[in-house]
């Protein structure tokens, strides 16, 4: 892995000519993200993640912390005690550099020994999951990593409306696997990385794979075609 992530988070801390990141999708065109909206505070944020932050509660995991800025909040503004996961190492040097007292650079299906009352998977928390294959993996993962009586808060969009409509309102979608399991690519500074598996799941597909794997679920926000959901033990 190139960590091009990692880097262009830290460029721009460091000042260091950082450019935007590109990313494309298998069903999508290239598009800009601005690093700095990694860096963003808690007003700048939308709807689904103030939602979340504010529903977090005890020891939190934020996996996939990226530039640190949720678990910056939990941890300063609301004096929780907060471990950044993420596996990109820059972004983990990022984390520690902007103040996050618990930051570690590890796969989550890796990472271990420690339990939480609140897992964070925020900005597409289900695309970690890479495809419904493997979910099981991820949510019994999940399952062990989380005290009892905790909370899971993870987010996803439905992406059907991305796909072709016929006159009668039938939507094209793939017929060799489920919709929403995509390639991911990340381009900076003229490098790509290699696609990475990438799942977006609509609430009702979440809903089967969360209660086939011990774990009631609820949506607590609707955001257009995206929502959080709040996964706890049966």
């Amino acid at each position: 892995m190139k960590d091009l992530m990692g880097r262009a988070i830290w460029d721009y801390f460091h000042k260091e000519d950082p450019k935007d990141l590109q990313t494309e999708t298998s069903i999508s065109e290239l598009d800009e993200l601005p690093v700095d909206y990694l860096f963003r505070d808690f007003e700048e944020m939308n709807k689904i993640e103030k939602k979340a932050l504010k529903l977090a509660s005890g020891r939190v995991l934020d996996i996939g912390a990226g530039a640190g800025s949720h678990s910056l909040y939990l941890q300063n503004e609301r004096n929780l005690d907060v471990t950044a996961l993420d596996i990109s190492p820059k972004s983990i040097e990022i984390c520690k550099l902007r103040g996050i007292q618990k930051a570690v650079a590890q796969n989550m299906l890796e990472f271990s020994g420690e339990t939480f009352d609140t897992i964070l998977l925020l900005m597409n928390g289900t695309g970690i999951f890479q495809s419904l294959k493997v979910i099981d993996i991820y949510l019994k993962k999940l399952h062990s990593l989380l005290n009892k009586n905790g909370q899971i808060l993870i987010d996803s969009t439905d992406i059907l409306y991305m796909f072709d409509t016929d006159e009668d309102g039938g939507v094209y979608i793939p017929a060799e696997r489920y919709y929403g399991e995509l390639d991911y690519t990340v381009h900076y500074k003229g490098e790509s990385e290699d696609p990475i598996k990438w799942l977006y799941l609509d609430f009702n597909t979440l809903k089967n794979a969360a209660e086939n794997n011990g774990f009631r679920i609820e949506k607590v926000v609707q955001d257009e075609d995206s929502y959080l959901a709040r996964l706890t033990e049966k």
